[in-house]
């Protein structure tokens, strides 16, 4: 029951965290272009969303907060599995539900988190040996997302050494019709991306996390037992790492698969720490309070970064300004009774758009002032710091 309770509270706060992410962030462009013209999962679950509780920031985001709250108990579900120790299982899901990356594809309008439930779901299905109901899911996976190829790489090298043959044959067949489906691009000159991709990963761990990551998954690799997580875990690192050496990856192409591997690093920890004496395990403790605060700090970060706006002399620089910006020059505009305006910038456009400002010859908005008079100053400023600034004319 206390167990139950730890699960529940984290359930709790994760939502809450999300919930008020909703209200900080404005909608941007890409995902302005899944609502409005999207043909996938992600664009009918955000349309059927806003149809039902009001065309509004949350409404937008809230299938895919649901389906991370749901990704929580399936990790959890999955501990359970093979950490033995309440206390474990409880980091591990703590520890989950902290990740940077995580919250970022769990907050936005992505097929991050998408990817995540439906690659945690094979998972628990598969470990509980319902291999009917596993094997649909993969098949139902090759039609959500082009992100799956690497999902079923990884699976099936885990077939191929595990001698799973139903899942060898299966995944084959799943990644040869992926490349059918979707094509795999890889012409032109190596790009040389592998530092990004690091940055990327670091992004999705917090930096000491990641360094943690890879420390586990070569530990496993050279002593311990290697689980099909592991197989996904190390498997899309591999992949993601080669195939950055010729184009750029995206955090939604891979996050939602090596975050699988949050099970195993608690355990490994945790099994190094265990089998020392108490006085030897100052290091240990030191080094988990430093992981944690580091988490928790970039954590935090994607929920509370408008305060950097005011330490930088290039707010343009500022890492979530394109999420930023468009929902209060709506509010300025609809506050000065506007709701039609003509602009170059079709993206903003866009943006404006899903908060109802639409396209109109009665007033014209630009970044630049055309005329000394005769226009009305817009600005965007977060903590004081002016952020973006536009100029509102009325045309004749």
């Amino acid at each position: 029951m206390r167990e139950r309770l730890f699960l529940l509270l984290i359930l709790v706060l994760s939502g809450a965290l999300l919930s008020y992410g909703t209200q900080s962030i404005s909608i941007s462009y890409d995902e302005a272009n899944t609502f409005f013209y999207g043909t996938n999962l992600v664009h009918y679950l955000a349309v059927t969303s806003t149809q039902l509780f009001g065309q509004n920031d949350f409404a937008l985001r809230l299938p895919f907060i649901l389906f991370h709250l749901i990704s929580i108990i399936l990790l959890y579900k999955i501990g359970k599995l093979f950490l033995k120790k309440r206390v474990d299982r409880i980091v591990s899901v703590a520890i989950y539900a902290l990740l940077p990356g995580v919250n970022g594809v769990a907050l936005l309008v992505n097929s991050g988190i998408v990817l995540i439930l439906f690659s945690l779901l094979f998972t628990y299905l598969y470990l509980k040996e319902y291999k009917i109901a596993s094997h649909f899911v993969l098949i139902a996976a090759l039609f959500i997302d082009n992100s799956f190829s690497i999902f079923f790489i990884a699976l099936f090298i885990y077939a191929l050494f595990q001698r799973k043959t139903d899942l060898l044959i299966l995944t084959l067949i799943l990644f040869s019709a992926s490349m059918y489906l979707y094509g795999f691009d890889i012409g032109g000159k190596p790009k040389g991306y592998f530092v990004d991709t690091l940055g990327v990963y670091a992004v999705i761990f917090s930096p000491l996390l990641f360094l943690y990551f890879v420390y586990a998954m070569y530990r496993i690799l050279i002593k311990e037992e290697k689980t099909l997580l592991w197989y996904i875990s190390f498997f899309s690192l591999i992949v993601s790492l080669l195939l950055s050496m010729r184009q750029r990856l995206l955090l939604e192409d891979f996050a939602p698969f090596v975050v699988l591997s949050v099970p195993l690093m608690v355990k490994v920890f945790f099994n190094s720490y265990r089998v020392r004496l108490p006085a030897f395990r100052k290091l240990h403790t030191f080094f988990f309070g430093l992981v944690l605060v580091s988490l928790v700090f970039n954590t935090m970060l994607i929920f509370l970064n408008k305060p950097l706006y005011a330490l930088m002399d290039e707010p343009t620089k500022h890492f979530a300004i394109k999420y930023n910006i468009a929902k209060e020059l709506a509010d300025a505009l609809k506050a000065k009774d506007v709701t039609k305006v003509m602009m170059k910038d079709d993206k903003m456009a866009l943006r404006l758009k899903f908060y109802g400002i639409g396209q109109g010859k009665n007033y014209k908005l630009t970044t630049q002032p055309e005329i000394e008079e005769g226009h009305e100053k817009i600005d965007i400023a977060y903590y004081g710091k002016v952020v973006k600034t536009f100029y509102l004319y009325r045309v004749n």
